[in-house]
């Protein structure tokens, strides 16, 4: 008894190198879903979009029968939410969060979170955890995830604003802790600032939560580039 799957090129990334085709076997059991048959071969369900069986619509759920057909396709860009997306990043994501604050982006992140309290974090704050560990988004107990590609943090945003079609809101947000900006006069921030900072710029913002004190300075340039690049990708 056998099912075949077809899997879409967008998704056959996942699966190991000695089965990257198109079309895959599997042995209907009675038992498995096509969902976990769709996972056994290596690719993460927050990845997976419309189930074709037959060349009907199907649940992850459905259990297939000897001679299936079905057709796994990824997930639909944009990818549709109930709200504006807020997100949580792994450890390993520490650039990409900083550039997604940079944009406006609400993006928490912790250097120091194992697993089980990410998956805590973005269930209780219902933020999308993005991450490049498919063994975390295959935790039964997440509530929505998404695998980043790349590696490269250019690529990485990329991919992200394509998904998601964040809004963006830049200079809106502490690139340190997220928290969000509210403009600051520059005498209440002046005695804080070295002396060549407090003649060259006026203009100031300050983070609500950790008190971080923004202007824009020196790294300006290569910032606004991100900016400029991300609204290009976000409109194209």
């Amino acid at each position: 008894m056998t099912a075949r799957l077809r899997i879409d090129p967008e998704l056959r990334m996942f699966l190991p190198v000695s089965r990257r085709q198109e079309w895959q076997e599997v042995t209907p059991d009675g038992t498995s879903t096509l969902g976990h048959h769709v996972e056994s071969l290596g690719v993460p369900l927050t990845e997976v979009g419309p189930l074709v069986v037959n060349g009907r619509g199907v649940p992850p759920s459905c259990q297939l029968a000897d001679g299936d057909v079905a057709e796994v396709h990824p997930v639909p860009r944009p990818q549709q939410l109930p709200q504006e997306p807020r997100f949580l990043l792994d450890v390993h994501l520490g650039t990409l969060a900083r550039r997604l604050r940079l944009l406006g982006i609400d993006a928490a992140y912790h250097n120091d979170m194992d697993d089980p309290s990410l998956v805590v974090q973005a269930n209780e704050e219902r933020r999308v955890l993005l991450t490049q560990d498919r063994g975390l988004l295959r935790r039964r107990a997440l509530w929505l995830g998404a695998y980043v590609r790349g590696s490269d943090p250019a690529d990485q945003l990329r991919d992200l604003l394509e998904r998601f079609a964040p809004p963006l809101r830049p200079w809106t947000r502490c690139t340190a802790c997220n928290g969000e900006l509210e403009p600051v006069p520059k005498d209440e921030v002046e005695p804080l600032l070295q002396a060549g900072t407090s003649r060259t710029y006026d203009a100031y913002g300050r983070c609500r939560e950790c008190g971080q004190v923004y202007w824009h300075g020196a790294h300006s340039d290569h910032l606004e580039e991100i900016i400029r690049t991300a609204r290009a990708w976000s409109t194209a």
